[in-house]
């Protein structure tokens, strides 16, 4: 998958909240940016082969900065650690232009936004877009506490801050996130977004469709996933190449490639970006990742090789 990339100064860089750095990237010469949807993401290049995917969490009208808010996460891989460390003001960096795989509905007759913790960047965007729109929405912000959180400020602030609600676990219970009223009954027109820690997404889409919110009504984004690479061992042929390398338990297809010579370009290795996605041309996937959608996965004729594996004994791949 080829992306087009940019290059950017780090306009403005703010501490918010502990550990939450929110920083504005603007083009070196002060031009727009390409325009940008809400829930779009960038991918930043903070080193050769550390390429991670931040949530773009400015209003959408505004075209001459991108911003994007990154926890310092103490699990970090390198990229969180990365940006705080190096991303500081007038730094150039280089960038993708954004992509969007959590995009609105546009005919939604009610948006819900459900963000838990830095899970929320996306949801900002939505909210300064839904509100240019007209349209009726609620973003319900959660979070351990109010101190780790960043966007508190702006949101209190924004035009459509009476759309707003806070959820902090160690303030009054009587504002905590009461879930089933907030998702209320289900509609045609009444969509669900979803962002944030996993057990967290997973507690939302299991009470909305609990609710009755049908699955397409329910729209999710990862930013990080436990890879799962148990199994038995099975073939993968290189269909270009004609090379054929043995994938065996423990091990991803990523990394049984490029034992054989074969480099795939790679972002999130977490199934989650979609950069590493390649044709299947035979054999059947065992899907694991949560970029292809269930349309998609159950055509199997694509495969995201840095988490998923196979079902059958061979795949062969269409590099």
């Amino acid at each position: 998958m080829s992306v087009q990339t940019l290059n950017v100064v780090v306009q403005k860089r703010q501490e918010q909240g502990e550990g939450v750095v929110v920083l504005d990237l603007a083009d070196p010469n002060g031009q727009p940016l390409p325009a940008f949807e809400a829930g779009a993401h960038v991918d930043i290049h903070l080193q050769p082969g550390l390429i991670r995917q931040y949530s773009l969490c400015g209003d959408p009208a505004n075209p001459r900065v991108y911003r994007v808010g990154v926890l310092k996460d103490p699990s970090s891989r390198g990229g969180s650690v990365a940006v705080h460390e190096r991303l500081v003001e007038g730094q150039a960096v280089q960038i993708s232009t954004p992509r969007n795989l959590f995009p609105l509905v546009a005919d939604a007759q009610r948006s819900i936004l459900v963000g838990g913790g830095i899970g929320v960047t996306p949801m900002v965007a939505m909210a300064y877009a839904l509100h240019a729109r007209g349209s009726e929405f609620q973003l319900h912000y959660c979070a351990r506490s109010r101190s780790l959180c960043g966007f508190i400020e702006e949101l209190q602030q924004a035009a459509f801050s009476p759309r707003v609600s806070t959820h902090f676990d160690d303030e009054e219970p009587s504002q905590k996130l009461d879930l089933e009223t907030v998702l209320g009954s289900p509609g045609e027109g009444v969509h669900v977004y979803v962002c944030g820690p996993g057990g967290f997404m997973d507690w939302v889409i299991g009470e909305a469709i609990e609710a009755g919110h049908a699955s397409d009504h329910i729209h999710r984004e990862y930013f990080q996933v436990a890879v799962d690479n148990s199994g038995q061992s099975f073939e993968v042929v290189a269909a270009r190449s004609g090379k054929s390398v043995q994938v065996l338990e423990g091990q991803s297809i990523l990394a049984a490639l490029a034992g054989v010579g074969i480099t795939i370009e790679i972002s999130c290795e977490q199934g989650v970006c979609g950069t590493c996605l390649c044709d299947v041309l035979e054999g059947e996937p065992d899907h694991r990742d949560v970029y292809l959608t269930d349309d998609e996965k159950a055509a199997n004729d694509q495969i995201l090789v840095c988490c998923s594996r196979a079902k059958s004994k061979k795949l062969v791949l269409d590099i």
